[in-house]
Protein backbone atom coordinates (compact mmCIF):
# COMPACT_ATOMS: atom_id res chain seq x y z
CA UNK A 1 0.00 0.00 0.00
CA UNK A 2 1.49 3.33 -1.02
CA UNK A 3 1.87 5.87 1.06
CA UNK A 4 -1.07 8.71 -0.14
CA UNK A 5 -3.04 5.44 0.09
CA UNK A 6 -2.27 4.79 3.62
CA UNK A 7 -3.05 8.69 3.94
CA UNK A 8 -7.00 8.31 2.40
CA UNK A 9 -7.18 5.95 4.75
CA UNK A 10 -6.81 6.50 7.80
CA UNK A 11 -8.25 10.37 6.95
CA UNK A 12 -11.23 8.66 6.19
CA UNK A 13 -11.36 7.07 9.57
CA UNK A 14 -10.95 10.39 11.12
CA UNK A 15 -13.71 11.70 9.42
CA UNK A 16 -15.79 8.58 10.84
CA UNK A 17 -15.02 9.56 13.82
CA UNK A 18 -15.65 13.43 13.70
CA UNK A 19 -19.22 12.39 12.64
CA UNK A 20 -19.07 10.43 16.33
CA UNK A 21 -18.16 7.19 15.67
CA UNK A 22 -16.35 6.34 18.19
CA UNK A 23 -15.00 3.10 17.32
CA UNK A 24 -13.23 4.28 14.21
CA UNK A 25 -10.52 5.63 16.69
CA UNK A 26 -9.84 2.36 17.51
CA UNK A 27 -9.58 1.49 13.81
CA UNK A 28 -7.94 4.23 13.34
CA UNK A 29 -5.19 2.93 15.55
CA UNK A 30 -4.96 -0.23 14.16
CA UNK A 31 -4.74 0.97 10.59
CA UNK A 32 -1.80 3.45 11.64
CA UNK A 33 -0.04 0.93 13.83
CA UNK A 34 2.54 -0.14 11.15
CA UNK A 35 3.57 3.42 10.94
CA UNK A 36 2.81 3.97 14.82
CA UNK A 37 5.14 1.05 15.43
CA UNK A 38 8.43 2.15 13.50
CA UNK A 39 7.91 5.84 14.81
CA UNK A 40 8.00 4.00 18.27
CA UNK A 41 11.13 1.75 17.40
CA UNK A 42 12.79 4.37 15.63
CA UNK A 43 12.34 7.10 19.20
CA UNK A 44 13.45 3.89 21.45
CA UNK A 45 16.79 4.35 19.80
CA UNK A 46 17.03 7.85 21.38
CA UNK A 47 16.60 5.93 24.97
CA UNK A 48 19.49 3.39 24.69
CA UNK A 49 19.45 3.04 28.64
CA UNK A 50 15.66 2.32 28.39
CA UNK A 51 16.46 -0.59 25.79
CA UNK A 52 17.15 -2.78 28.38
CA UNK A 53 13.96 -2.58 30.85
CA UNK A 54 11.58 -2.01 27.67
CA UNK A 55 10.96 -3.52 24.35
CA UNK A 56 9.56 -1.73 21.00
CA UNK A 57 6.38 -3.64 21.70
CA UNK A 58 5.73 -2.98 24.65
CA UNK A 59 6.68 0.63 24.30
CA UNK A 60 3.88 0.73 21.46
CA UNK A 61 0.94 -0.56 23.54
CA UNK A 62 1.43 1.69 26.35
CA UNK A 63 1.57 4.85 23.98
CA UNK A 64 -1.50 3.30 21.55
CA UNK A 65 -3.32 3.15 25.10
CA UNK A 66 -2.61 6.63 26.30
CA UNK A 67 -3.70 7.54 22.79
CA UNK A 68 -6.22 6.17 22.40
CA UNK A 69 -7.35 7.68 25.53
CA UNK A 70 -6.21 11.07 24.67
CA UNK A 71 -8.56 11.04 21.49
CA UNK A 72 -11.68 11.20 23.86
CA UNK A 73 -10.36 14.66 24.56
CA UNK A 74 -8.29 15.66 21.25
CA UNK A 75 -10.00 15.26 18.22
CA UNK A 76 -7.51 15.33 14.99
CA UNK A 77 -9.04 16.76 12.34
CA UNK A 78 -6.54 15.42 10.06
CA UNK A 79 -3.93 12.97 9.50
CA UNK A 80 -1.09 15.68 10.23
CA UNK A 81 -3.02 16.33 14.00
CA UNK A 82 -3.34 12.72 14.54
CA UNK A 83 0.60 11.77 13.57
CA UNK A 84 1.18 14.96 16.17
CA UNK A 85 -0.80 13.62 18.60
CA UNK A 86 0.51 10.44 18.59
CA UNK A 87 4.23 11.12 18.46
CA UNK A 88 3.44 13.60 21.70
CA UNK A 89 1.77 10.50 23.28
CA UNK A 90 5.26 7.79 21.90
CA UNK A 91 7.62 10.18 23.44
CA UNK A 92 5.40 11.17 27.03
CA UNK A 93 5.48 7.52 27.23
CA UNK A 94 9.65 6.64 26.66
CA UNK A 95 9.95 9.93 28.92
CA UNK A 96 7.91 8.08 31.68
CA UNK A 97 9.28 4.94 31.26
CA UNK A 98 13.17 6.24 31.56
CA UNK A 99 12.16 8.59 34.89
CA UNK A 100 10.79 5.19 36.30
CA UNK A 101 13.36 2.99 35.52
CA UNK A 102 16.65 5.13 35.28
CA UNK A 103 16.38 7.51 37.56
CA UNK A 104 18.37 8.59 40.91
CA UNK A 105 17.55 5.46 42.81
CA UNK A 106 16.26 3.38 40.11
CA UNK A 107 16.94 0.05 39.28
CA UNK A 108 18.62 1.21 36.15
CA UNK A 109 20.48 3.50 37.68
CA UNK A 110 22.72 0.86 39.00
CA UNK A 111 22.73 -1.24 35.63
CA UNK A 112 24.60 -1.10 32.55
CA UNK A 113 24.03 -3.29 29.36
CA UNK A 114 26.56 -2.70 27.18
CA UNK A 115 28.87 -5.80 28.64
CA UNK A 116 31.45 -3.36 29.20
CA UNK A 117 32.14 -1.87 32.37
CA UNK A 118 34.59 0.84 31.13
CA UNK A 119 31.48 1.94 28.81
CA UNK A 120 29.64 2.97 31.48
CA UNK A 121 31.37 5.76 33.09
CA UNK A 122 32.08 7.05 29.16
CA UNK A 123 28.63 7.08 29.05
CA UNK A 124 27.78 8.93 32.21
CA UNK A 125 30.05 12.20 30.85
CA UNK A 126 28.81 11.60 27.15
CA UNK A 127 26.46 13.87 25.86
CA UNK A 128 24.61 10.73 25.17
CA UNK A 129 23.52 10.56 28.44
CA UNK A 130 19.80 9.74 29.79
CA UNK A 131 19.36 12.93 31.19
CA UNK A 132 20.34 14.59 28.19
CA UNK A 133 17.96 12.47 26.20
CA UNK A 134 15.58 13.42 28.49
CA UNK A 135 16.16 17.29 28.13
CA UNK A 136 15.86 16.85 24.39
CA UNK A 137 12.92 15.12 24.16
CA UNK A 138 11.60 17.57 26.80
CA UNK A 139 13.03 20.57 25.03
CA UNK A 140 10.80 19.74 21.91
CA UNK A 141 7.59 20.35 23.31
CA UNK A 142 8.67 23.70 23.94
CA UNK A 143 9.57 24.62 20.00
CA UNK A 144 7.26 26.94 17.91
CA UNK A 145 4.36 24.52 16.49
CA UNK A 146 5.74 24.58 12.76
CA UNK A 147 9.54 23.80 13.93
CA UNK A 148 8.10 21.19 16.52
CA UNK A 149 6.09 19.26 13.78
CA UNK A 150 8.73 19.95 11.36
CA UNK A 151 10.77 18.00 13.75
CA UNK A 152 8.98 15.22 14.70
CA UNK A 153 7.70 14.28 10.84
CA UNK A 154 11.58 14.32 10.16
CA UNK A 155 13.58 13.23 13.89
CA UNK A 156 10.76 10.79 15.07
CA UNK A 157 8.88 9.73 11.64
CA UNK A 158 12.07 9.31 9.90
CA UNK A 159 10.38 10.81 6.66
CA UNK A 160 11.16 12.04 3.89
CA UNK A 161 11.14 16.08 2.91
CA UNK A 162 9.42 15.58 -0.18
CA UNK A 163 6.14 13.46 1.65
CA UNK A 164 6.27 15.70 4.58
CA UNK A 165 5.79 18.76 2.43
CA UNK A 166 3.21 16.79 0.48
CA UNK A 167 1.90 16.30 4.14
CA UNK A 168 1.78 19.41 5.31
CA UNK A 169 1.04 20.97 1.66
CA UNK A 170 4.09 23.07 1.64
CA UNK A 171 7.20 23.30 -0.12
CA UNK A 172 10.45 21.49 0.47
CA UNK A 173 12.22 24.39 1.02
CA UNK A 174 9.91 25.62 3.74
CA UNK A 175 10.39 22.22 5.03
CA UNK A 176 14.34 22.38 4.91
CA UNK A 177 13.44 26.26 6.65
CA UNK A 178 11.74 24.47 9.69
CA UNK A 179 14.00 21.66 10.42
CA UNK A 180 16.93 24.38 10.21
CA UNK A 181 14.95 26.72 12.55
CA UNK A 182 13.93 23.39 14.96
CA UNK A 183 18.04 22.58 15.28
CA UNK A 184 18.63 26.17 16.10
CA UNK A 185 16.13 26.47 18.75
CA UNK A 186 16.84 22.85 20.71
CA UNK A 187 20.26 23.89 20.57
CA UNK A 188 20.15 27.11 21.79
CA UNK A 189 17.45 25.46 24.49
CA UNK A 190 19.73 22.88 25.28
CA UNK A 191 22.57 25.50 25.89
CA UNK A 192 20.59 27.51 28.43
CA UNK A 193 19.54 24.71 30.84
CA UNK A 194 23.04 23.52 30.99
Amino acid sequence: MTSQANTTQLQALIDLASQGNKEAYGELIGQASTRLLHLTRKMLRGFPQLQRWEGTDDVFQTAAMRLYRSLSDVQPASVREFLGLATLQIRRTLIDLARHHCGPGRHGDKHHSDGDGGALQQAASSPDSLDDWLRLHQAVEQLPADEREAFQLVWYAGMPQQEIAQLLDISVSTVQRRWYRAQSALGAILRADS
